[in-house]
């Protein structure tokens, strides 16, 4: 069921945390840590990070919307938020807003497979915008250095724009390299980089 979700962070201060969440998640994901509090949720974040968080609130040391809040502003996770049925709607409105996952206790199997399935497709989602982000970051960052390589063209061979994005084609075809690597060398070559 867990689709690209493999590893989930459960944060509780219950003491029968594990057999419930072991019960409930039936082995569906490879690796399950288990962090008493708010505290020890973070240093554990501070050293890794997970496809999914579930937090049982109330913690021992917080109630663990601001833990869950922080988790989305700072990682990739998705984050369920645990909490009584009288406070659901409450909670919800403060953390919906960031993304969080509310689910009122006590917990209904369905209700809880049906958006942990919603919390998958949307890890998915979001792990092929970043994915998209980052191809499109590096693209920019290639076709930054092919233009500076261009202008040290038209400045120091007296090239045209065309005749400088022509030039640089055609060398990075013959040699079979990428235009940026070439213009890594140009830029090198008249001591430009």
């Amino acid at each position: 069921m867990n689709g690209d979700m493999n590893s989930v962070l459960i944060v509780s201060s219950s003491k029968n945390t594990k057999v419930f969440f072991d019960e409930l998640l039936k082995n569906s994901y490879e690796e399950m840590i288990i962090a008493k509090n708010g505290s020890e949720a973070r240093r554990v974040l501070i050293e890794r990070t997970f496809d999914l968080c579930i937090i049982n609130a109330p913690l021992s040391d917080e109630f663990g919307t601001d833990l869950a809040i922080n988790i989305i502003n700072t990682n990739l996770m998705q984050v369920m938020l645990i909490v009584k049925s009288e406070i659901a709607d409450e909670v919800s409105a403060k953390v919906e807003d960031f993304g969080v996952f509310v689910i009122s206790k006590p917990i209904n199997r369905q209700i809880f497979w049906n958006a942990l399935k919603l919390m998958t497709a949307a890890h998915n989602r979001i792990r092929g915008l970043k994915d998209e982000n980052t191809k499109l970051q590096k693209k920019i960052e290639d076709i930054k250095f092919v233009d500076r390589a261009k202008c040290v063209l038209i400045e120091y061979l007296n090239m045209s724009e065309a005749q400088a994005h022509k030039f640089i084609e055609k060398q990075a075809m013959d040699r079979r390299i990428t235009k940026k690597d070439l213009a890594i060398e140009i830029l090198k070559f008249y001591g430009n980089y």
